[in-house]
């Protein structure tokens, strides 16, 4: 669970919205806006809500309605008080908690469309003219043991490299090289964070993060979103109040939800870090995905530390295939020292074919490369765009700048991100992630992540289905006139 945090009266006001327009009574409309605010993870499992006497006098209304409503959610579960100790947010008994990060399905499933990875196809021919590049190479490098902790020097290089076009000074010593983001989160883990230390994170996150936050042992607290981005009041509360060992944000085109963080976030936030002592660990993994290209994007977060607060973590799996399975860590050279000298234990190194190819694709076809990806990608989210305001309208979205997802809200029919996840794969043959997978306390029932990672008309498709399974609800049986694609 989450450490407690706690809420203000204003601003819970200003989470609540608009809540006395919802029919009723008013105690009634309370606690299910309270109750929205805690599924959809805006106000985190565990959070201390304020007093009842200071709620009422901030929100105009009698403190019987605030008493009423808080006794309501208590039986319904979704708050706990204890005498002297206050209320604060809970989800009733039995409430599935998230078991399992996003995995793909088997490729030899005939007919199943898997929108649980965003994860694109390979950039062809760019990734086979790298293979044959790193090949011709290889010799030099089969003369040595081929074991490499912190990565070929000239990948390294070439990362440093990225880093300075992109505004950042950076060199070889800062960078090391990993099996991918994940391995690079997982080196960090293992070097930063202790058994139940605390980590705050973005709610929603990345799944697999949260994953690796689960698996390490560490105690995630989540900091939710506002509505148009991150809240720097809400996390400097998280920051203050739960000491978090590590913080895990992803600031460019956030997965799931596409945001981009501008630049004096990125500042106040670096600022927030080093006042509190908290680690930052940034993930960029999805930072050349911009389909916006009249915006400039914001400054690299690490632009702003002076203090060696950020680690930043990268990879290639999104610019060019996933399955070069090569990313990277950027941060002050002792703490790549150290990572590299313990590394052994885990994966001893990258492969040295595959940091082969990516220092080629990185050197010698960026620009294209990238202009083709952006361009496919930007063509698949249209797509996806649209076939989910023809074909299911009730559901609501921001069209992202960046990135490969859409964050949907499904609250149009009374069905649950999940239940339809579920209804979708077993009889309609559409794999998505629900909202909980996204989020540390099973809350975001309301929400699946849909990316737009596939061919166009896979995309249409995978609405449809979506569609229908939506209309059926959980149980429907499956329907024979989906074709298989």
């Amino acid at each position: 669970m989450s450490a407690r945090s706690s809420i203000g009266a204003t601003q819970l006001d200003r989470a609540l919205g608009g809540w006395q327009q919802r029919r009723g009574p008013a105690y009634r409309a309370l606690a299910g806006s309270l109750r929205t605010l805690v599924l959809d993870g805006r106000v985190p499992v565990e959070t201390r809500l304020p007093a009842e006497r200071e709620l009422c006098a901030v929100l105009g209304v009698s403190r019987t309605t605030v008493t009423a409503a808080y006794e309501l959610l208590r039986e319904q579960g979704f708050l706990a008080s204890r005498r002297g100790s206050g209320s604060w947010t809970a989800l009733p008994p039995g409430h599935p908690l998230p078991a399992a990060g996003l995995s793909p399905l088997p490729n030899d499933r005939g007919g199943v469309i898997d929108l649980g990875v965003a994860a694109m196809s390979a950039a062809e021919p760019w990734i086979g003219r790298a293979m044959a590049a790193a090949c011709a190479e290889l010799p030099a490098y089969t003369r040595t043991h081929g074991d490499f902790p912190a990565g070929l020097q000239v990948l390294r290089e070439a990362v440093a490299e990225r880093f300075v076009q992109r505004g950042l000074p950076t060199t070889a010593e800062q960078i090391m090289i990993t099996s991918g983001a994940a391995g690079a989160l997982t080196l960090l883990l293992r070097a930063l964070v202790g058994p139940a230390d605390r980590i705050a994170v973005e709610s929603p996150s990345y799944a697999n993060a949260l994953q690796a936050i689960r698996f390490h042992g560490g105690r995630a607290v989540p900091v939710p979103f506002e509505r148009d981005g991150w809240s720097m009041d809400a996390w400097a509360r998280a920051l203050r109040e739960a000491a978090p060992t590590v913080a895990y944000v992803i600031p460019d085109f956030h997965n799931p939800t596409g945001l981009l963080m501008p630049d004096q976030q990125r500042r106040d936030l670096v600022a927030l870090a080093r006042a509190t002592g908290t680690q930052l660990i940034v993930d960029e993994t999805m930072v050349e995905l911009s389909l916006d290209d009249s915006a400039p994007m914001p400054r690299p977060t690490a632009s702003f530390d002076r203090s060696g607060s950020v680690i930043t973590i990268g990879s290639a799996g999104k610019t060019f295939w996933g399955g070069l399975r090569i990313g990277w860590i950027r941060a002050a050279p002792d703490l790549i020292r150290r990572i590299a000298g313990d590394r052994a234990s885990l994966d001893v190194c990258s492969p040295v074919v595959e940091q082969l190819a990516v220092r080629h694709l990185l050197t010698e076809c960026l620009p294209e490369v990238l202009a083709f990806q952006r361009q496919r990608v930007r063509e698949q989210r249209d797509a996806l765009v649209a076939a989910v305001r023809q074909d299911l309208p009730g559901w609501s979205f921001r069209v992202p700048d960046g990135g490969l997802s859409l964050w949907v809200r499904t609250e149009d029919g009374g069905i649950s991100g999940s239940a339809l996840a579920a209804t979708a794969a077993q009889s309609f043959g559409v794999w998505i992630g629900s909202g909980p997978r996204f989020g540390v306390d099973g809350v975001l029932e309301r929400f699946v992540r849909l990316p737009f990672a596939q061919p166009v008309e896979v995309s249409q498709e995978a609405v449809r289905r979506l569609a229908a399974a939506r209309a059926a609800g959980a149980g429907a049986a499956a329907p024979g006139e989906f074709s298989l694609l």
